[in-house]
């Protein structure tokens, strides 16, 4: 069963402010892998995470012909490390599109004035440490 916990919004929520932006790494059509830095990554309900797509370039090319992501938060001082495994949809428009938009930080929506931006859900599968220990997965 995954249940995201209070300290993971907490801290996921903080991550671009506290200057340990998550990082989210997807695979291309070809098997290509690539991350990209996500300061917009949330704890959206007690299974998924979301993100604000502004920057609509391979990560999104990347999730629309592979679901299969990975989110990776760091936080350097306190040492928490985990790894969210999980499948993700986009959200080009719509409720969901709008629902996230509203709680996506500021920062990260003054980099997208014009709200080009889509929404991207990851239903998480497993939860891991660094070190490969399985905090949590999907029955």
């Amino acid at each position: 069963m995954i249940e995201l916990t209070d300290e993971m919004r907490d801290l996921l929520g903080t991550a671009l402010a506290d200057g340990f932006a998550c990082v989210v790494g997807t695979v291309s059509k070809d098997g290509y892998p690539q991350i990209s830095p996500k300061g917009s990554v949330m704890v959206y309900d007690r299974e998924t995470l979301a993100y604000w797509e502004r920057a609509r370039r391979s990560a999104m090319d990347n999730v629309a012909a592979n679901p299969h992501v990975i989110v990776y938060y760091n936080n350097q001082e306190t040492r928490v490390r985990w790894r969210f495994h999980g499948e993700a949809t986009i959200y080009a428009d719509g409720p969901v599109r709008e629902d996230v938009m509203s709680r996506t930080i500021q920062a990260e929506l003054d980099r997208d004035p014009e709200r080009l931006g889509v929404a991207v859900l990851i239903k998480v599968e497993k939860i891991t440490e660094l070190t490969g220990k399985v905090l949590q997965q999907r029955d």
